[in-house]
């Protein structure tokens, strides 16, 4: 039994060189036994999402403040059991799977069993926390109702054997496991609802999935401790699973504030391209069930990416509706907290994700299964250049801000190197010329490890995440706030 090093983090610092600056870290191992040594903190990170629900275990050196991968158990979230007669469906998937409270917390017992069965754990005397997250929210009226979809991840914990104390932040030092005392800064300062020192929106009904993004954010700077690569505030945070999801903060001290946000389709838009090719199963079926093809075309006809670009919609979010993308936003809300809210969609609502299937049917029946996944990675390319020129264009991206991406519909296939020596700002320089970039498989996962060392002052003032890059840890600056 090992542990993982999160792997794909991308940076140009270590590893392997892809283009340009930019250059891919490779995993490590260590043995399991380190998990007992003390200052190692275990997290379970529990996520539904529309289209896999993971339970991902990773495990924090409270030294380094490095973060490893000890097990992962996915499902295809359409996988879930029908709803029984006597249920009530509150919610769906963006593909239409029903949910009840019931079916979720059944689905999400099974999965966090199988990963703790995985890594060989004692729930009680291993693991340290469970922290649950949702990417759900098609079929919802409102950010607030994604409510009781977590109530039922928490449901689903508990009858997994998951105690609820290791669900909710410690309030003292002493409701920690011995072995985690020492590291705890509990005494001196108290969790105020900062992750990784960034202050969520003062509405925070401003997207439905405003978890997500928050989590985001924090795993893609705990991911990059595993390089010499300091991505603390300013940073943009791009989540690619099915929706869209993600932050802008801005360099503020000692905590920053969320200035941007995301919202809208994202791996959606590849999964109907693949549906049309008719190689998936309709219609459910997704990117990911695409048999593999190692020969990728690289040459694309324009008027291919042209007719995907007039169907994709990057926009700021209109003032007077209610759903982005399918997913429920509240404008005023970010009217209020003085932040940008940025969508991708389809059509209306979706209603261009046919188009993209008859352009998949076209691409297949030219070019075979080759060309489809071409083209699918330079439609996400050409997403990620509009998303980030209109951050520039909103004043979002400052002189040092860093740029990191994470989820399946970004991390594979050719677009890490086709962004990363492609991406360019509104004056025409490539981003990594004076910016960071980086790609972290399951940054949300990250997250929900680095969200649960937050939550219980669980710091490492020697390599802090907290912060303005090439600052010192915000530590003394939390105590004096605090006090005032």
């Amino acid at each position: 039994m090992t542990l993982r090093r999160i792997i794909h983090i991308i940076s140009f610092y270590e590893g392997e060189w892809l283009s340009g600056r930019t250059r891919i870290v490779r995993p490590r191992t260590i043995g399991v036994s380190s998990l007992r040594l003390g200052h190692y903190y275990t997290v379970a990170s529990v996520e539904l999402g529309n289209t896999t629900t993971k339970c991902i275990i990773a495990s924090t050196n409270l030294k380094t403040a490095e973060i490893f991968e000890i097990a992962k158990e996915v499902r295809l979230t359409r996988d879930v059991r029908e709803p029984n007669a006597d249920e009530v469906v509150f919610g769906q998937t963006l593909l239409g799977i029903k949910l009840t409270r019931n079916s979720v917390a059944e689905l999400v017992a099974d999965v966090l069993r199988t990963a703790v069965s995985k890594a060989k754990l004692d729930v009680e005397k291993d693991l340290h926390f469970a922290v649950r997250s949702t990417g759900v929210n098609a079929g919802f009226s409102s950010p607030e109702e994604v409510g009781e979809i977590v109530k039922s991840l928490a449901e689903g914990c508990l009858m997994a054997g998951i105690p609820p104390r290791k669900m909710t932040a410690a309030l003292a030092p002493e409701k920690l496991p011995p072995g985690l005392r020492d590291f705890t800064w509990l005494k001196k300062v108290y969790f105020d609802g900062a992750i990784a020192s960034v202050l969520p929106p003062s509405n925070t009904s401003v997207v439905a999935n405003e978890m997500e993004g928050e989590l985001v954010t924090a795993g893609l700077k705990g991911a990059a401790k595993a390089t010499d690569m300091d991505v603390r505030n300013p940073m943009i945070s791009l989540d690619f699973g099915t929706t869209l999801a993600g932050r802008v903060t801005d360099d503020g001290y000692p905590y920053a504030k969320t200035v941007g946000s995301f919202a809208g389709l994202a791996g959606a838009i590849p999964d109907a391209i693949a549906r049309g090719s008719g190689l998936v199963q309709a219609p459910y079926g997704c990117f990911l069930d695409l048999p593999s093809s190692t020969q990728v075309v690289q040459k694309i006809d324009g008027d291919w990416l042209e007719r995907a670009r007039r169907i994709v919609r990057v926009t700021v979010v209109p003032s007077d509706v209610s759903l982005f993308g399918t997913v429920p936003v509240n404008p005023k809300a970010a009217e209020e907290s003085d932040l940008v809210l940025v969508g991708v969609d389809a059509g209306t609502n979706g209603s261009g994700l046919v188009e993209l299937e008859d352009l998949g049917r076209e691409i297949h029946e030219t070019g075979g299964i080759s060309l489809l996944i071409a083209l699918a990675d330079l439609v996400q390319t050409d997403i990620v250049q509009r998303l980030i020129t209109l951050c520039a264009e909103s004043n979002l991206v400052l002189s040092d801000t860093s740029l990191g991406l994470t989820g399946r519909a970004i991390t594979t296939g050719t677009k890490p190197e086709v962004i990363s020596s492609t991406l360019t700002l509104p004056r025409g320089e490539l981003w990594t010329e004076n910016h960071q970039m980086i790609f972290v498989e399951d940054g949300l996962a990250m997250g929900a490890a680095v969200a649960a060392r937050c939550m219980n002052s669980l710091g490492t003032p020697s390599r802090p995440m907290g912060g303005r890059k090439g600052d010192r840890c915000i530590m003394n600056e939390r105590m004096k706030v605090q006090r005032g």
